[in-house]
């Protein structure tokens, strides 16, 4: 006996995907090049960063995460014998200026969901991802890998690394500080 609700959910989920996927123009510059060397370089960058950490935010929280949750993770990676909170902290809470505190709450939640183990009793215990939370990271590792294919669609690396340089030499032109590992 077949399931026609079933059935008629399926077809019409994969219907409902087919007709609203995203197309995509083509990609076209605002402006030609003679009226891009004038435009602000402060509202592209700030428009370009927030357009891709909102890209980046919605995939994680589809699977669960914040993105601090997903650096919490991605730092204890390779460390079988787990690496120390305050390590994990000091190496994050610069990142776009989340500070400590929040940094801390991510943890402790990622612990209260079983993704991390830190002893309770033990004073300085390190911070240990559980099976679940290595298996969480290893399939949002992959969906990050095709976020940032999305990202860097028609962009080849000599192009990304040379926008990388200008914006780091205006951050330094201005005496800005920006750091990432």
């Amino acid at each position: 006996m077949t399931n026609t609700n079933a059935n008629t959910i399926a077809v019409a989920t994969a219907t409902t995907a087919t007709t609203t996927a995203r197309t995509k123009p083509p990609f076209a510059p605002s402006h030609s090049d003679a009226d891009l060397v004038h435009q602000p370089i402060g509202y592209w960058s700030s428009a370009a960063a927030k357009a891709v950490v909102h890209h980046i935010r919605t995939m994680l929280a589809e699977n669960g995460l914040t993105q601090p949750q997903w650096w919490v993770l991605n730092q204890l990676v390779g460390h079988e014998n787990g690496r120390d909170r305050k390590d994990v902290v000091q190496v994050l809470r610069g990142y776009l200026e989340f500070g400590e505190g929040p940094l801390e709450h991510d943890i402790d939640s990622l612990i209260r969901r079983g993704l991390l183990t830190q002893a309770p009793d033990v004073p300085d215990a390190p911070l240990r991802l559980t099976d679940a939370g290595e298996e969480l990271r290893n399939r949002v590792a992959a969906l990050q890998e095709r976020t940032r294919a999305e990202i860097h669609e028609g962009i080849d690396d000599a192009d990304y690394i040379q926008a990388l340089k200008v914006l780091q030499r205006m951050i330094h032109n201005v005496d800005g500080q920006a750091w990432h590992h």
